[in-house]
């Protein structure tokens, strides 16, 4: 893979994890989304709904069609917020709650199967170069802003 560009590979990669979870929440009539979703909401407090977007990485439109099918599927409940009147708070149901559960078994699952088959070593730098990627990006270090301004 050394001939690869880093973004194709870290491309190609998150497009297998993301099919591997589909192929596994399809199972459980679900898909990795509402997994990812699930995994996002505290079981105990809640989560406010303006949190899971940034919190999980997903557009405002995209999390508002995942939180509408959960709520139809009766996986979440959404409540006013008593901190912010203008806020909504989300809520686990009881059968939100076992399959948030079962997530986080299927998580928990692929991180022991890749630590078992990556040293401690290769993981730690694994992680190293995931967070200088993501600081030069948000400290816009790869593309000058004046660069491309037209």
């Amino acid at each position: 893979m050394k001939d690869k560009t880093i973004d194709y590979v870290l491309r190609t990669t998150w497009l297998a994890v993301t099919k591997m979870y589909n192929e596994e929440a399809s199972k459980f009539d679900s898909t990795m989304a509402t997994g990812f979703a699930l995994l996002s909401i505290d079981p105990e407090k809640g989560t406010p709904s303006t949190a899971m977007g940034p919190k999980m990485g997903m557009e405002a439109t995209s999390l508002s069609r995942t939180l509408k099918s959960m709520e139809a599927r009766g996986l979440i409940e959404r409540r006013p917020n008593p901190e912010d009147g203008r806020g909504v708070l989300i809520f686990l149901t009881d059968f939100g709650k076992k399959k948030r559960a079962y997530s986080k078994e299927k998580v928990l699952t692929f991180n022991e199967a890749v630590r078992k088959n990556a040293s401690e070593e290769q993981l730690q730098h694994f992680y190293e170069v995931a967070e200088i990627i993501n600081n030069m990006i948000s400290n816009k270090n790869i593309y000058n802003q004046k660069e491309n301004s037209l």
